[in-house]
């Protein structure tokens, strides 16, 4: 499995020739071009993780590609076939194995409401929780791609969820809201409460990859 990271919280996965694509939305540039795309998962419906737009490219060159996400979502981007799943579901699109967990966003302010956010493991190999703090209870994590920055959580949170954790490896996604220097600290963060449980901690800009 080869993870491409793109802007924020944009992860492109391919395995086997086939592509999966999560949360491509309005802080990650236009994906362009994209081929063999077989699924979407969008964990919400804030626009940082969807958009109209993004949809459209992708589903213009592959029409055949379902779009995975939560009622909220399907609310939300009532224009597009949208394959509801909430925590506990486990759904087979070849070549991936997607299993969704959890159901909330975290609380931003009292005055925000709070709608569906679904994490999901990817063939038991990368879990991305979403706009939460959602842990897999009883599943192991190889490789977890860590929220960074957010109005949603404080750093002290997001060193907690690493430890509770304890990925093998790690790396940060939702970073387009810190700057240069906030997002150096958070790396640094990150990567100490990696390796707190011995994992390795790998930073990842957009455009870079890792094989799993």
């Amino acid at each position: 499995m080869k993870v491409t990271k793109q802007e924020h919280s944009c992860l492109i996965i391919e395995s086997a020739g086939k592509t999966l694509i999560v949360d491509p939305g309005s802080f990650t540039t236009l994906l362009v071009g994209m081929s063999d795309v077989v699924a979407i998962v969008i964990t919400h419906e804030h626009q940082d993780h969807w958009t109209a737009d993004q949809l459209e490219r992708i589903l213009d060159r592959n029409p055949d590609a379902r779009i995975f996400g939560p009622a909220g979502v399907a609310a939300a981007a009532s224009g597009f076939a949208v394959d509801v799943v909430k925590g506990g579901d486990t759904v087979q699109i070849e070549p991936f194995t997607l299993r969704f967990f959890g159901g909330r966003h975290a609380v931003i302010h009292s005055s925000i409401p709070v709608v569906d956010n679904v994490g999901v493991l990817i063939d038991d190999e990368l879990y991305y929780a979403g706009d939460s703090f959602t842990i897999p209870e009883g599943v192991e994590v190889p490789t977890l791609a860590v929220p960074a920055g957010a109005p949603w959580l404080k750093i002290g949170e997001v060193m907690d969820y690493v430890t509770a954790v304890a990925p093998r490896r790690s790396f940060p996604v939702h970073e387009m809201v810190l700057s240069v220097a906030g997002k150096a600290m958070s790396n640094a963060r990150i990567q100490a409460a990696t390796e707190v449980g011995g994992g390795e901690f790998f930073p990842l800009e957009p455009g870079e990859s890792i094989d799993l």
